[in-house]
């Protein structure tokens, strides 16, 4: 029994940390992004135009925003949100404001400068969302507001989620948020990218608890 609840808690520690480095990582692609200034994702414009019109932080819109999406979400399927979906609107904009205090972090004086920073970014954040999904902790805000969509709607899940993408990019650009060649960029790649460092990252994250599970069956025929 202690083997048991032993082998249950390492596993657990190992998603969740591998889940939190996925955010991590991701929340750095999203500022390079935004220090490229060459146009950020859609959600990004939103929370940038908010920044832009009503002060506080990019990372506590990014937080906020989430809070309210949130919200909607569990009204629409009747539950509450998953506690993955809750730390992952809290730490993405902890990170993208820890991120945006680096000094190091600044915009190129060159145009391929830029370029170069704005391709690391979405790749960065493609393989941060690979990490992070790889764990199966749950959902973030934006993707939960997706899933109770399509549920309801019966409409499949690349129109509710394109619908999402340009309500959400036509109120970041009234707000006066950041949209150029990189958010066209990123719409167009990120989907690509996160189809190949996705299962890439599912396969690693399985072969980690695998190897766990494989120990705790030799220690159990040990004591058997």
């Amino acid at each position: 029994m202690h083997i048991e609840r032993s082998i249950g808690r390492r596993i657990f520690l190992v998603k969740w940390s591998i889940y939190f480095i996925g955010l991590f990582i991701m929340a750095f692609g999203i500022v390079l992004m935004i220090r490229a200034n060459l146009g950020s994702a859609p959600w990004d414009v939103f929370h940038i135009g908010l920044y832009y019109q009503l002060g506080l932080t990019i990372g506590t819109w990014s937080i906020i925003a989430g809070f309210f999406i949130l919200v909607i979400s569990s009204f629409i399927v009747k539950k509450p949100p998953q506690i993955g979906a809750l730390l992952n609107m809290l730490m993405v904009g902890i990170f993208i404001d820890m991120y945006l205090l680096i000094p190091q972090l600044e915009t190129p004086g060159s145009l391929i400068g830029k370029m170069i920073m704005l391709f690391i970014g979405i790749i960065i954040m493609g393989i941060g969302i690979g990490i992070y999904i790889s764990a199966r902790c749950g959902a973030g805000p934006r993707d939960s507001l997706m899933i109770a969509l399509t549920e309801v709607t019966g409409w499949k899940v690349q129109h509710i989620r394109l619908g999402m993408e340009i309500v959400v990019l036509c109120l970041g650009w009234l707000l006066g948020g950041p949209v150029f060649v990189g958010t066209i960029l990123f719409s167009l790649t990120i989907g690509i990218i996160v189809g190949w460092t996705l299962p890439a990252c599912q396969r690693m994250t399985d072969l980690i608890i695998e190897k766990i599970q494989h120990k705790h069956d030799e220690k159990i025929t040990l004591h058997i």
